[in-house]
Order: structure tokens, then C-alpha cells, then sequence
């Protein structure tokens, strides 16, 4: 599943954001520190000097040449890994293709190697005013697009706007503490925030793709397109076959190429993605050749299915790459805005039918740590009993939130592995009746009659194997859930429009996440097709939680936000929590190369490994 920093779906009463520099007119007289700044950092520690020459996590000596052929591992906005019908990955129309972002600049590129820290691309400096509400960006000379055509301060405030009032809900969600955008002249672009903003927020901005502002004023942005949309960045959309394949070409004489930022980055010629709706195809094309790189998501398959000749002879490869220190989450979402749903009795109740160390054992091959948190394998996990900063967020909010928040951090209960553990069943059994669930003929119905039912919805076999026991042991306590497999297309409609009872989504959320806890948990999120808020979350009580959040100032008081809210999550079963494994397991034939240090904060082969001719020769496949 995904890893990527979202993807996202979120739900909020939709806002009309009007957006525009000479509407939102910044505030006069406003101080600014004189001191430019090579780059930003949420908390203003940034670890590289304004003379830095490169990042140390890359090659700076990598050879460019050759093509990469791979499956999309992780996807964002609108994107869909199985399928795509638009080029357009930034709206919520259409399924657009991964990758997009490789043709897109931004006034600021990140640094793999730190938690939250960004410098310069198209801005070669920014300064921030005193009170930290008005930042300054300054584009460095030779920006361009691929026609040529300068990017201009014009181009940089068109696509804030834009994006905070047309783009994809969770851009226009964490967009919306931004109050203007101006540009003083050809090079200069002051971004003024409100006094709610997050300290995220000017980072998120600087990463936002910059768009032609000249190339969109004939086109409509919203929707979907197969044109390839005009970028500056060091890929160009080249051949593609809607909803098989699409490659993206290294653009020769990119205008960034020898910046601190990229150097040794965007090493192939060119970066295939390949389409495939069910995941045996693709593993099918890797055994032969025609995928080169692959990042296998199934136990099963890495335990079993690589006794190839290709591998028997070295002429591809199985490799285990460590993890990001980065949050992520991985679970079966409740749609709490269904009525069924609404008592987290009843949602703990289903978990517990959950066997985890059964199917780890007998499907998983033992490959996988089971999930607690929002935050797994991050410095945000809440683990033990609150700490005295968690306390004094959630003692305010006692009695609108779990007694339970206030013990041990919850957890799954593990099981006896049997596969249908009577004693968890019993509990389960329990809960369902102080939830008001009575057993009739077999059958859970409510007050009124109606039947405890509902559907995994899926869109990928694969998890059909995990599902088949979960689903005889809630019929054995008289749940009658099914299973049901749609395709590519109508699983990402479904999800834009909240048509499931529970889903299972994976997420990778950002090293020093703000602008998540909004998205993913808020109320405003609720009600926004499109966006990330996935189980409906509208509580009071987490809303004042991701206030906190947002509010924090320091790290210290950030982390211990996100723990108080990763507390009450957990404590109010939102979710049916997954696995997770410490290693990124990639197979690849044994043409490539890659950079000896493995930064702890990002892994993008297709970014940082380059093409290897002599071992390609070796094996047979020179270009």
C-alpha cells in the first residue's frame, strides 16, 4: 500500500476560498528580519550551511543514462497506482498517473536526511517578518519551463492561489491559513499567513508545485486532461498509454540540474510507471524483465514466489532497505458517518474478531509487528501511561473522551493464534450487547431490526487471503460481513465519495507532521469529498487535540500534542489497526546502483540510483 505521504482523502464542509494578492492586501508596516535564509526548518535548526554543495545521501558522481521500468510504490492527491485517465494529479477529477510531481518545481526542495528542514530551488533565499506571519521568497535567476518560457513571481503566486481554491481537498484544506500571495516584482513573492497557521505551513507552501501561469489560462484546472501539463522540473511527461504506462523523460538541459538541491538526483533517462490492476501481472513482468524495479508488498510472495531462474543465477535480486523514522498508518478505516458505526463499542468489538497472530503466522510467513498507533514507528507513538505535557492537554477533557485514554496507551489485544480466539469472541460478544445488538435467529439486529451487516470493500485480491478467517469469525458471533473486490476506478470514486462501510488504506505522513493531524482527524475534514479523513471523524475533543497540534511551537510541545491525540484515536477504535514491517523489501535486476548512505527520512530509488552498464552488460540487458 501506500507510503507516501498521503495520499489522501478528507472530509470538511467545503469553504470558498477566494483567493487573490490585491483582495488580501498584506498588513503595512510589517518588520522583516534582514537576514536571508539559505532554507527553512519548522523549528529553525536547519543542518546544512548556506555554502552546502550537495546532500550527502546521493552520488553526486552518478553516472545519467538508462531507464528504470517500475510499479508506482507509493501515490498521493488523486493518483492511483493501478490505473490513470488524467494528467492532471493535483485536483480531485480523474485518476491521475504517479509521478507527476517529477515535472513540477517548487520555491524549495526537501532534505531526505532531516526530520523537517527545506532549501533552496527556485528560491535561492527567503526572509521571514519578526513575527514570523509574512515570508519573503526570492527566485533566483534561470528558472524556465520546458517551452522556455520564464518562471516568473507571477507564476509562484498563480499557483498558490489556484491550489488553495481549485486543488485537491487536502491542498485546499491546508491551504487555508494562507491569506495572500503578492508579487512585488519579476523575482520577489511575499506569502502572508494568519495568526493560525501552523509552523508547517510556510515549508508546505514552499514545496507546492509551481505551475505556467500563461499555459493555464485557457485551460480549466479542476478538470480532467490527457495533455501533459507544462512543468519545469527535471522530468517531462514523453510516451505514455492511458491506464498501461507512462514514461517520463529526463529533460537534457534542465535548468536546476547543477543546484545543491539536485545534484546527483534524476540520474535515468527515463522513469517508467506500469499499470496493472492485479498484482500477480505485475510480478508476472518482473520475473520477465519488463518491470526492472519492484518493492514487494506481499509476505507471501517475498517468502515464496522468487525461486525464478533469474534470481537462481544473480540476475536480479532481493534486497532489504531499512525503513523511514517517518509516522505511518496502516488499517481498516470504520465509515463512523453510517449509523451502525457510531458507538465505538461496536468498533471494538468487530477488531477484537481480528486475528493478527494467526494470519502473521499462517499467511504473512511471520514477516510482520502488528500496528497500534496513528503514528507507528515515529518519536509521536504514544506508548506507557501520559507524561505530565500529555496530561495537561487531555485533563481538560476528561469525561468527553475514554476513561482508558488516561491508563496505558491502547492497544490490540493480542491472540492465542488459534484463529479464533473464544475468549476475545466472548469479549466481543459483550460489548455488542451494551452497544444495544441483540442475537436473533442467528443474526446481530438493533432495536428496530435491523441486521449488523457490512463490506470490506477492496481493490486488490491480495487481501481476500487476510479477510477470509476475519470474516468467518464475525459471522461466527453473528456479523454478516462480506468482501467486495471493485475495480481501480470505481474503489477511487467510492473513496472520493465516501461510499464504503470499512476500507483499508496505508498512509506515510511527513517526519514532523502539522498540517496531517488536520486532514486526517478534524472536523472540518469530515465532510470534504476527496479528502483524508477517511472514518468521518467529528469529535470536539480531538478537534481541540489537533488545535494543540497545530498551535505547538517547539518540539517538545509537538510531540506531546500529537501523543495526547494519538491516544484518544486509538481509545475511540476509529480504526482496525494493520502491520507494519522495518524493511522496504525490493527486488530489482542487477542493473543499478545506488548512493552507500540511506538517508532516515526518505527512499526514492527511481530518484537517487542510477543505471548501471556494466552490470546491466553482465546480465544481458545494455542498452
Amino acid at each position: 500500500m501506500t507510503r507516501q505521504p498521503k495520499p489522501g482523502l478528507t472530509r470538511r464542509n467545503t469553504l470558498k476560498l477566494a483567493v487573490g494578492a490585491a483582495a488580501l492586501p498584506l498588513i503595512p508596516g510589517a518588520a522583516f528580519a534582514t537576514e536571508r535564509r539559505h532554507g527553512l526548518s519548522i523549528f529553525g535548526d536547519l543542518g546544512k550551511p548556506a555554502d552546502f554543495a550537495s546532500f550527502d545521501y546521493v552520488n553526486v558522481n552518478a553516472p545519467k543514462g538508462g531507464r528504470v521500468s517500475m510499479l508506482a510504490p507509493n501515490w498521493f492527491y488523486n493518483q492511483n497506482p493501478q490505473t490513470f485517465n488524467t494528467l492532471n494529479g493535483y485536483v480531485t477529477k480523474g485518476d491521475a498517473a504517479p509521478r507527476q510531481e517529477l515535472t513540477l518545481d517548487s520555491l524549495m526542495a526537501g532534505a531526505a536526511d532531516e526530520p523537517d528542514s527545506i532549501y533552496g530551488l527556485v528560491a535561492d533565499s527567503v526572509t521571514v517578518s519578526d513575527d514570523r506571519l509574512e515570508y519573503t521568497f526570492f527566485l533566483r535567476e534561470g528558472p524556465r519551463f520546458h517551452d522556455g518560457s520564464p518562471l516568473s513571481a507571477e507564476d509562484v503566486v498563480w499557483s498558490i492561489e489556484t491550489l488553495k481554491e481549485k486543488g485537491h481537498p487536502d491542498l485546499r484544506l491546508s491551504l487555508a491559513d494562507v491569506e495572500g500571495a503578492k508579487a512585488t516584482d519579476a523575482r520577489t513573492v511575499i506569502v502572508r499567513f494568519s495568526e493560525k497557521a501552523s509552523a508547517q505551513l510556510p515549508l508546505a507552501v514552499a514545496g507546492l508545485p509551481i505551475f505556467s501561469k500563461a499555459w493555464w489560462a485557457d485551460k480549466d484546472f479542476e478538470a480532467s486532461t490527457l495533455t501533459p501539463v507544462l512543468g519545469s522540473g527535471p522530468y517531462k511527461v514523453g510516451r505514455f498509454e492511458t491506464g498501461l504506462f507512462i514514461e517520463y523523460e529526463r529533460v537534457a538541459d534542465y535548468w536546476g540540474a547543477d543546484l545543491p538541491v539536485r545534484r546527483g538526483h534524476f540520474n535515468f533517462d527515463v522513469i517508467r510507471i506500469d499499470f496493472f490492476r492485479e498484482r500477480q501481472a505485475g510480478f508476472e513482468a518482473f520475473k520477465k524483465g519488463d518491470i526492472t524495479l519492484r518493492e514487494e508488498f506481499t509476505s507471501k510472495t517475498w517468502a515464496t514466489g522468487y525461486d525464478f531462474p533469474a534470481i537462481a543465477d544473480g540476475r536480479a535480486i532481493q534486497k532489504l532497505f531499512p525503513a523511514e523514522a517517518r509516522p505511518k498508518m496502516q488499517a481498516w478505516f470504520f465509515n463512523t458517518r453510517r449509523k451502525k458505526f457510531a458507538d465505538p463499542r461496536t468498533r471494538e468489538a468487530i477488531g477484537l474478531a481480528f486475528d493478527f497472530e494467526w494470519v502473521n503466522q499462517n499467511i504473512f510467513f511471520g514477516a510482520y509487528q502488528r500496528s497500534a498507533s496513528f503514528f507507528q514507528t515515529s518519536p509521536y507513538q504514544a506508548e506507557g501511561p501520559p507524561g505530565p505535557a500529555e496530561l495537561a492537554l487531555l485533563e481538560p477533557l476528561r469525561g468527553q473522551i475514554p476513561d482508558t485514554v488516561f491508563g496505558e496507551a491502547v492497544t490490540p489485544t493480542p491472540s492465542d493464534g488459534s484463529g479464533r480466539d473464544r475468549a476475545k469472541l466472548r469479549r466481543a460478544v459483550g460489548l455488542l450487547t451494551e452497544a444495544g445488538w441483540i442475537r436473533k435467529a442467528g443474526s446481530l439486529v438493533n432495536d428496530k431490526g435491523e441486521a449488523l451487516t457490512f463490506e470490506f470493500l477492496l481493490n486488490t485480491p491480495t487481501f481476500e487471503r487476510v479477510l477470509g478467517k476475519f470474516v468467518e469469525s464475525l459471522k461466527a458471533i453473528g456479523i454478516d460481513a462480506t468482501i467486495r473486490l471493485v475495480d481501480p476506478a470505481q474503489y477511487q470514486s467510492r473513496l472520493t465519495g465516501f461510499d464504503f462501510d470499512i476500507v483499508s488504506r496505508a498512509f506515510s505522513l511527513s517526519a514532523t507532521p502539522f498540517e496531517a493531524a488536520r486532514n486526517f482527524f478534524h472536523s472540518s475534514s469530515a465532510a470534504t469529498p476527496g479528502g483524508g479523513n477517511l472514518a468521518g471523524i467529528n469529535n470536539p475533543a480531538v478537534d481541540k487535540l489537533v488545535a494543540a497540534v497545530l498551535a505547538a511551537k517547539d518540539r517538545d510541545s509537538h510531540r506531546a500534542a500529537l501523543r495526547a491525540l494519538d491516544r484518544v484515536v486509538r481509545a475511540e477504535h476509529y480504526t482496525i489497526p494493520h502491520w507494519f514491517s522495518p524493511d522496504h523489501r525490493m527486488a530489482f535486476w542487477d542493473q543499478y546502483s545506488w548512493p552507500e548512505t540511506k538517508p532516515d527520512y526518505g527512499f526514492s530509488p527511481e530518484v537517487w540510483w542510477w543505471y548501471d552498464a556494466e552490470k546491466a552488460k553482465r546480465i544481458g540487458k545494455a542498452e
